[in-house]
C-alpha cells in the first residue's frame, strides 16, 4: 500500500509539474524592440519620442493565455526624440530624473484574452518611484517555437506620476505609447 501512495504522489508530482511549466519562457529582443510615445505639442503637432534600452522577460501560454505574464525594464535615460538638448531635458528632474529613477519598470498583474489573437494586458508601471495600473491593448502577432512577437498601446496621463511639468510645458496631459517587440527563447 506505501508504494501505491507513493506512485500516486509521483505521478501528482509529475502533472502538476508539467502543468505549471505550460508557459514559454522568453526574453524580449532588444534590438527588435520598439517603445514609442506620442504627446500633443500645444495642440501644434504630436511630438515623438522612444526609449532605446528595453529588456525583460514574457511567459507566454498560447493555449491559456490567463497564465501569461510580462516584465519589462526601460532605461529612462534612454529617451530619444531626435534632439540631444531635449532628451537631456527630459532625462533631468523636470521630467523622468533618470539619475535618481534610473529604471521605468512593467509588471503584468494580468492577463484577458478578447479575441482570436488580441488581449488586454493590466499591470503596474512603476517611474519616478509612483507605481500606478495601466492596461495595454494586445496583439499577438507570430510565434515560431523560438520566437513570438507582439504589439501593444497603451496611454497614461505623466502628472499622475509626478511629472507635472509635462502640462506646464503646454504638453499632454496625456501620453499615448505603442510597443512593437519580438522576445527569444
Amino acid at each position: 500500500m506505501n508504494s501505491h501512495i507513493k506512485l500516486i504522489a509521483a505521478f501528482a508530482a509529475i502533472t502538476f509539474s508539467s502543468a505549471a511549466f505550460a508557459a514559454d519562457s522568453y526574453k524580449i529582443d532588444p534590438i527588435h524592440t520598439w517603445v514609442n510615445f506620442t504627446v500633443s505639442h500645444g495642440g501644434w503637432a504630436a511630438a515623438t519620442g522612444q526609449f532605446r534600452t528595453v529588456s525583460g522577460s514574457i511567459l507566454f501560454d498560447e493555449d491559456e493565455v490567463t497564465k501569461s505574464s510580462v516584465q519589462v525594464e526601460i532605461d529612462a535615460s534612454s529617451v530619444d526624440t531626435n534632439n540631444g538638448a531635449r532628451d537631456k531635458h527630459l532625462s533631468s528632474p523636470d521630467f523622468f530624473n533618470a539619475a535618481e529613477f534610473p529604471k521605468i519598470t512593467f509588471e503584468s498583474t494580468s492577463i484577458m484574452k478578447t479575441g482570436d489573437n488580441t488581449g488586454e494586458i493590466v499591470g503596474n508601471l512603476s517611474m519616478l518611484g509612483v507605481s500606478k495600473p495601466i492596461t495595454l491593448i494586445a496583439t499577438f502577432n507570430k510565434s515560431d517555437g523560438n520566437k513570438v512577437g507582439f504589439s501593444a498601446v497603451g496611454e497614461l496621463i505623466p502628472a499622475d506620476f509626478g511629472m507635472a511639468k509635462v502640462a506646464g510645458f503646454g504638453m499632454g496631459p496625456n501620453v499615448k505609447f505603442t510597443i512593437e517587440l519580438e522576445a527569444k527563447k
